[in-house]
């Protein structure tokens, strides 16, 4: 099965268990991914997680239920998987701006989310420099941080862990330490490959070679052949439309799969906010 159709048939999935509890580990069987490689990819493409994704689709089919049927709203929040209907109306106002009651009585505006289908753009209007390398195991060593990609926290909480490493130092002295095979600091993912779990752990690197410096964690990146991908252009927003590009564009025309191991992000020594920073994405293959 294809990049694309493996993607939406796990979004076919969602739509046909939208009454159901279902977990992220059953979607992501579908598309034949970790968990977290899922959610990531998701999230990449449609700028919303999973979950947001699950709630928005629920939300709009109880309100379309609602003004169209003599469904009593107790009912209806039960059916989208709300067990008060306090807690629905709660999320039904965040998202449509207004009360179940006011849908019923067809008073105010309401705001739908389609069901989603995967479209490829293949017209290369935007052409990708990238390169396929090997390499042996290298070692990183840098701070770390745990995060959860359930609804958004890994989003919010990596801006603020780069902006704490620029603050106390530890930017300028991962520079300092870059005596490694790659030459910057490095964002690097790790899944934490526990079943059901969207837990990983976000490392702020470089590439270092002998003892680890006081203060730093070591860790051990694996052989692995490597997709790099240039980015050019103010962060973070050519870095995340670079990644856009590479899922919906790159990968669904190449024959790679990813390999599942880290993802590597190498900012170079430069201001991240001018028009001209090179950066790169560095992607395991296989």
């Amino acid at each position: 099965m294809g990049w694309v159709e493996s993607l939406q048939k796990a979004i076919d999935y969602m739509e046909e268990h939208l009454l159901d509890q279902i977990s992220i580990e059953s979607i992501a069987k579908q598309a034949n991914v970790s968990e977290f490689h899922f959610q990531r990819i998701f999230t990449v493409l449609t700028d919303m997680s999973v979950g947001e994704y699950l709630r928005r689709r629920r939300l709009t089919l109880a309100a379309q239920e609602l003004s169209s049927t003599d469904s009593r709203i107790i009912d209806v929040a039960l059916k989208y998987g709300y067990d008060t209907p306090e807690s629905f109306s709660k999320a039904f106002r965040r998202q449509h701006g207004i009360t179940p009651s006011r849908a019923r009585n067809y008073s105010g505006k309401l705001k739908s989310y389609n069901r989603l289908s995967i479209q490829v753009n293949l017209k290369g209007a935007e052409p990708m420099n990238y390169k396929i390398v090997e390499k042996e195991s290298f070692k990183v060593v840098g701070v770390k941080r745990e995060f959860s990609c359930e609804n958004g926290e890994n989003l919010a909480g990596i801006p603020k862990m780069w902006d704490d490493v620029h603050v106390d130092g530890t930017n300028d002295l991962l520079f300092q330490v870059n005596n490694g095979p790659l030459k910057g600091v490095l964002g690097v993912c790790v899944d934490k490959r526990e079943a059901g779990s969207l837990l990983m752990d976000y490392w702020i690197a470089t590439s270092h070679t002998g003892d680890t410096p006081d203060g730093l964690l070591a860790l051990e990146i694996p052989a692995s052949k490597w997709g790099v991908f240039e980015v050019h252009g103010a962060m973070p927003n050519a870095m995340q439309n670079t990644w856009k590009q590479i899922i919906s564009e790159w990968f669904p025309s190449s024959h790679y799969q990813h390999a599942g191991t880290p993802d590597l992000e190498v900012y170079t020594d430069g201001n991240p906010s001018s028009p001209d920073y090179y950066s790169e994405i560095w992607i395991p293959l296989k």
